[in-house]
């Protein structure tokens, strides 16, 4: 009768890894989505793909994609300010692409499945909208 909670408890703790594991590869199979389609998006607009998985030059490059200056990665560090350009910047590289305002609420709220979207689908970059 003394075994039977540790027993439970093994139970548990391999139903937890199980669960933890599943986590895991979905996280990791949403990071891989995202390095593919912003590695194509960036292709796809002339700018080297392999830069869009390095930290802080990616936000460089889209900035030249959306055709913002540099100096709006410095208002990424900027609390507050950095969600305000966290919702222009897509915005801008979806106008740049030709896409709507829809689309560039995607871009914003589900990157993992719009810049795959954008990378592989009909869209052609055309350049920053003026």
């Amino acid at each position: 009768m003394t075994h039977l909670p540790s027993l439970l408890l093994a139970q548990s703790s391999t139903a937890k890894d199980a669960a933890g594991g599943v986590v895991v590869f979905i996280w990791l199979a949403v990071i891989l989505l995202m390095i593919i389609g912003m590695w194509k998006v960036f292709t796809k607009a002339g700018q080297p793909g392999w830069v869009s998985i390095i930290p802080i030059v990616n936000i460089y490059f889209l900035c030249k994609i959306a055709g913002k200056p540099w100096w709006w990665i410095i208002l990424m560090f900027i609390p507050i300010v950095n969600i305000i350009v966290g919702i222009l910047l897509p915005v801008a590289v979806a106008k740049s692409f030709g896409q709507g305002v829809l689309f560039a609420i995607g871009l914003i709220f589900l990157p993992f499945i719009f810049y795959p979207v954008l990378g592989f689908g009909s869209a052609e970059y055309q350049g920053p909208a003026n």
